[in-house]
């Protein structure tokens, strides 16, 4: 069955749906300009290097002040990643004839889904046992028990809520920038949508940092001290 699934992808690309091919497309974009960057970096940076330059301190800086130098370092290529990603998702969703792999929910949710998992991979790496003292609130006593089931329980259940807020916040304003440009594209061709254009420059930059902070914001919280 996988296999006639498969032919059926290689004989009729339009089994592949858009956001995957997309998706792909973006990771072999980032891998290649990756290396090229790599194999031309100078002293004093020109171009294309001054600009990922600058996004990569700004994320590095969020990750450092936010996680600590010792686990934000270790943390920072994931982070840094997904930011990219992101971004160039959002990016090619604004060229004609490319939709962005982040306006559906299945991508975001292959994003969500991994950082829920290692956020409390690294909490119970750095904590053990001891990481479960995120989740009973800040009261420790016998008296307070019923707090700290109930503690618990919430914390669960936010927890959980996690993967679900980061794919459909991002899900929803890529998917609605795209509706509003097609809108307004066949009301007035020219003059409206270049404006739109040039705030849907600044949406995708916002998703990106914003589903960037938040991720960074819970590896934080895994990895810092209970209190």
């Amino acid at each position: 069955m996988e296999e006639v699934l498969l032919m059926d992808a290689i004989i009729n690309p339009e089994v592949i749906p858009h956001n995957v091919t997309h998706a792909v497309l973006a990771s072999i974009i980032l891998i290649v300009t990756a290396l090229i960057v790599r194999g031309s970096l100078k002293l004093v940076p020109r171009g294309l290097q001054n600009f990922l330059e600058l996004l990569y301190e700004t994320i590095y800086k969020l990750v450092d002040d936010n996680i600590g130098h010792r686990w934000g370092k270790t943390l920072f290529p994931f982070i840094c990643t997904i930011f990219f990603f992101i971004l160039l998702c959002n990016f090619m969703g604004l060229v004609p004839g490319f939709t962005a792999a982040t306006a559906n929910v299945n991508t975001n949710a292959a994003m969500a889904i991994p950082v829920f998992l290692a956020t409390h991979f690294f909490g119970i790496k750095v904590h053990g046992i001891k990481y479960l003292n995120h989740f009973l609130g800040p009261i420790r006593s016998i008296a307070a028990l019923p707090l700290m089931i109930l503690m618990f329980f919430v914390e669960v259940i936010g927890h959980i809520a996690r993967p679900l807020t980061l794919t459909v916040r991002l899900f929803g304003n890529m998917t609605g920038k795209h509706i509003i440009l097609i809108v307004l594209g066949i009301i007035s061709p020219w003059i409206i949508p270049s404006a739109i254009l040039g705030l849907g420059v600044l949406v995708s930059v916002v998703q990106a940092f914003v589903f960037t902070l938040l991720t960074t914001l819970y590896f934080a919280g895994a990895v810092e001290e209970a209190h």
